[in-house]
């Protein structure tokens, strides 16, 4: 069973007293072969869960960095569908890592709720991040994802108070995602006493681990959230560094210089993962 794999994860990362780094990618970008490439080499270069991005034409909660990935993906003509195909392909060798979707409602709706989670589980999806579904929408996706055996993880954010907090735990499985800075992706990230403040407030809510996002673009900043986390997750640095080795001309040629693009985005992974998986001995 899908939900599984995150469970066992996390379980494994507490054994052995370590925090979990958790890249995102675009499904996509720029291309679907060469994002397929990254994806494919995630685990080898330290990732313990992946976050695969589902483009859309809107993305609110994303800064530029990631609103230009999916705006590439969407070029390429990457779908959800072919996003789904995307996690088929990597767990024809991959059983164990697990792989979150993160991306809005309107392509699932479209998609159809029910078929989209039939077609999910069977890809072998482990779970979801929905940014623009509520609590207040529960019934929509969270869950019937969790009875379809799929973790509904939601963030919350500095300005989840005490009196919200509960709401936006009461369904969820998988992990909390915090959003350490009230903005959009690939920002500053909160200071360290307040990101202590809220990893304890939601661990004690939501009884699940904490994964800490938004604004993590360094191995030294990744190691110091480690210390304090389950978990860190780092978006806008891997699809920067995989931006600024693209070939100039967006097209499906020039296939080596784009292998060379894959090469620098694992780099920077692996310098991440060891960050991350280092931190707490550093600490």
């Amino acid at each position: 069973m899908s939900k599984a794999r995150i469970e066992k994860k996390f379980a494994a990362l507490r054994a052995a007293d370590r925090a979990a780094f958790i890249p995102f990618i675009m499904a996509g970008d720029p291309d679907m072969a060469l994002s397929q490439n990254i994806l494919d080499g995630l685990p080898e270069a330290g990732a313990d869960l992946i976050e695969l991005g589902v483009c859309f034409t809107d993305p609110m909660a994303d800064g530029p960095a990631i609103q230009e990935a999916g705006l590439r993906a969407l070029a390429a003509g990457q779908t959800l569908r072919k996003t789904l195909s995307m996690v088929a392909q990597f767990r024809k060798k991959d059983q164990t890592t697990p792989i979150i979707l993160m991306g809005y409602y309107n392509p699932v709706y479209a998609y159809g709720v029910a078929d989209f989670l039939q077609d999910a589980q069977e890809a072998g999806v482990d779970g979801l991040i929905i940014v623009d579904l509520p609590p207040e929408e529960d019934a929509e996706l969270c869950l019937p994802a969790k009875a379809a055996g799929i973790d509904f993880i939601r963030l919350a954010t500095p300005t989840t108070d005490e009196i919200r907090l509960p709401d936006v735990v009461r369904h969820i499985s998988g992990f909390v995602y915090y959003v350490s800075v009230a903005g959009v992706t690939g920002g500053s990230s909160g200071s360290s006493a307040d990101i202590s403040i809220a990893i304890e407030m939601l661990r004690n809510a939501a009884k699940l681990p904490v994964a800490v996002g938004f604004g993590i673009k360094t191995p030294e900043k990744a190691a110091k959230i480690a210390r304090q986390a389950d978990a860190v997750v780092v978006g806008s640095a891997l699809i920067e560094r995989l931006a600024d080795n693209l070939p100039d001309e967006m097209s499906q040629k020039g296939t080596q210089n784009k292998q060379k693009a894959v090469k620098a985005v694992l780099a920077l992974a692996k310098l991440l993962a060891e960050a991350v998986h280092k931190g707490r001995i550093a600490g």
